[in-house]
């Protein structure tokens, strides 16, 4: 699948682990080590229907106010949203991941 980035700050962190970011900077190790490992998840799927076979991300479309939002968790409390799109052939294989997000925040 192909992976975008909303913000440089996201593409930091994944790729060197740290930001200068103050969205991002105080993040838990733990909590960006799972990020990194997340991408890679969604970097391996070939679809976005792939996703549903990996339990431990929950995959899932919001309603209402994000109903064009996807989220997926990092762990219990943080979750990281994306916005998937439809590639060349009409197949969603194209994710932005817009920000991460700490669940009930």
């Amino acid at each position: 699948m192909t992976i975008e980035f909303e913000s440089e700050s996201l593409w930091e962190l994944y790729s060197n682990g740290t930001t200068q970011d103050k969205t991002y900077n105080k993040l838990p190790k733990d909590i960006i080590t799972r990020y990194v490992k997340v991408v890679n998840y969604l970097k391996l799927a070939t679809r976005i229907e792939s996703l549903f076979r990996i339990k431990s991300l929950h995959y899932e479309k919001k309603k209402g106010n994000l109903s064009n939002i996807e989220t997926v968790w990092i762990n219990d409390q943080y979750r990281l949203l994306l916005k998937s799109r439809a590639g060349e052939a009409g197949i969603i294989n194209i994710i932005l991941i817009k920000e991460i997000s700490k669940h009930y925040e």
